[in-house]
């Protein structure tokens, strides 16, 4: 496999879904999608050119090849590397209300024992400045750095809602930006990914049984295994949103929303208004 080999590359954003779009691509016998995301021009770019193109079964390469790494859209220098090797390539951006990813995100981290339960400390702009969790989400900054550099032609923005209001719709819209021919929605990635709702061993527990993941990894997915799981796995509880926190951050992103409308060409209305409010 070669540089010019790969067609396209979804960008991001991280919590907006685009594990769907993966999977309804991968679904297609005319797409080739390596599953793990690669990372390589935000965090892996030592393990070298070969390493990466390593990734890519050689033999697929007469299909619509493509990767996605949400970490790209965030990277400050993703976007120069991408154009200096793939100059050619489309891109594809799913974002999310930046108020929404942003909690999302929180909720992640919070469940992985990342991060405390003193939600303001993280994602109050007054409180937090400007961290990573609240950065990522000024969505428009971000693209025009890959539209200066590739035109704005070669992206394709999209929005999360679209999953859940017309997912044919939008996946037709990603067809199309790739040159692909009409085909309905496979019916496997109409079910949800990633469910934070589930439960989950605390990371406490996960801290004190680490030493026992190289015994039980051969007994994942058994019977006995998800058993043993159900004795220690709880429903996660996270901070709550607030809508004062709601609120703030609202305030925070309207610029960056502002400007996204323009670049999109769409507007972003439901973006401006808390969830509590509509």
């Amino acid at each position: 496999m070669k540089f010019s080999d790969i067609d396209f590359l979804i960008i991001g954003a991280g919590k907006s879904a685009t594990t769907w779009l993966q999977i309804q691509l991968q679904s297609d016998p005319a797409v080739y999608m390596p599953d793990p995301e690669l990372h390589f021009f935000s965090r892996n770019l030592t393990q070298g050119e070969d390493w990466y193109l390593a990734q890519f079964d050689d033999a697929k390469r007469d299909r619509t090849v493509g990767e996605k790494s949400n970490s790209y859209l965030y990277a400050p220098d993703a976007a120069q590397l991408i154009h200096d090797r793939m100059p050619h390539a489309k891109l594809i951006v799913q974002l999310r209300n930046p108020v929404e990813r942003a909690y999302s995100n929180y909720c992640m981290l919070h469940r992985r024992g990342d991060v405390g339960s003193d939600i303001a400390s993280y994602l109050d702009p007054s409180v937090a400045g400007e961290n990573k969790l609240l950065v990522s989400g000024h969505f428009a900054s971000h693209l025009q750095t890959y539209i200066d550099l590739f035109g704005r032609d070669k992206l394709l923005i999209l929005f999360f809602e679209g999953v859940s209001a017309d997912p044919e719709a939008q996946i037709a819209k990603v067809r199309s930006h790739l040159g692909l021919p009409p085909r309905r929605l496979a019916p496997s990635s109409r079910t949800k990914t990633k469910d934070k709702t589930a439960p989950a061993v605390l990371p406490e527990w996960k801290q004190r049984l680490g030493w026992m993941k190289p015994i039980v990894r051969p007994l994942r997915n058994t019977t006995a295994f998800e058993t043993a799981r159900g004795w220690i796995a709880r429903e996660h509880e996270y901070p709550p949103l607030n809508d004062d926190l709601r609120h703030r951050l609202n305030d925070y992103y309207e610029p960056s929303i502002s400007a996204l409308e323009w670049m999109s060409g769409q507007s972003l209305e439901r973006w401006y208004r808390p969830v509590s409010e509509t």
